[in-house]
């Protein structure tokens, strides 16, 4: 692999759980060709170490929102610092946001104006909107299709949809997030991604989440990349490095990177 070259367009590598070991992790996700990590944030208590790592690490890039999953009653509260983040310096992308109502319904209708707010901030600054939208994606779909007046461009992190579905987020000018969900065994993601291409796909782990196979079960990190990629030129009969190739290009593309930002 160490010809080819990544970018993990969603990765929580600032998570507490991969502090004890994360230059060990980093040294790996540079061995296996990760040359850029793009960092959503989470939330309010994420910015800190979120910040720490960038420093840290300049090939891990920052971007700035409320996740879903932390929109509560004090939700105004978050898209204010979210804002004044912005306002203070620049980010690669508004994120993640978007619905959950997989693990919590009590704040929906929170979450949808914290979605909205948000996709007005990547309008305003002309950056992407990483879309979180588990058990929601014809919602999202439909409220990023409201707002869409060709200025505004993403990507559906996590994507597990149908073939229709990809269709309406490719029609919409987003991309569409593969992750490790691609490796599972009673996955339906290859079909879908075998009838779409790869024109509109990037790759990510969402490390430390979503571990791909054979590392089920462990915590999951950037080097594990490889394995999505690997399985995603399986799917679209394409060698790696053409799949790494054009992956990486979408990537670039849409988070606006330059050689500066991959120069690890």
């Amino acid at each position: 692999m160490s010809n080819i070259k990544i970018i993990d367009t969603h990765c929580h590598v600032y998570a507490e759980n991969l502090s004890s070991d994360r230059r060990a992790v980093m040294k790996r996700a540079m061995d296996s060709g990760v040359t850029a990590i793009m960092m959503p944030n989470i939330d309010r208590d994420s910015i800190e170490a979120m910040m720490a790592v960038e420093h840290e690490f300049p090939f891990c890039l920052s971007m700035m929102g409320l996740h879903p999953c932390s929109v509560d009653g004090n939700h105004q509260e978050e898209l204010k610092l979210v804002a004044e983040w912005f306002a203070k310096r620049s980010f690669h992308g508004v994120g993640e946001t978007g619905i959950d109502l997989y693990w919590d319904k009590t704040w929906v209708e929170e979450q949808k104006i914290a979605f909205d707010f948000q996709i007005g901030l990547a309008e305003s600054y002309d950056v992407p909107v990483v879309i979180h939208s588990r058990d929601s994606l014809d919602m999202t779909i439909k409220m990023i299709a409201d707002r869409q007046y060709g200025n505004l461009k993403g990507v559906f992190h996590c994507f597990t949809g149908t073939v229709e579905q990809a269709r309406q987020i490719i029609d919409l000018g987003f991309y569409l997030g593969i992750g490790g969900v691609l490796t599972y065994k009673n996955s339906t993601l290859p079909e879908v991604v075998k009838a779409i291409g790869p024109e509109w796909l990037v790759l990510e782990t969402d490390s430390p989440y979503l571990p791909p196979v054979p590392m089920r079960g462990k915590t999951n990190e950037p080097s594990y990349l490889h394995y999505i990629l690997e399985k995603l030129a399986e799917v679209l009969d394409l060698e790696a490095t053409e799949v790494a190739r054009l992956t990486s290009a979408n990537a670039e593309k849409l988070f606006g990177l330059t050689p500066k930002d991959t120069d690890i």
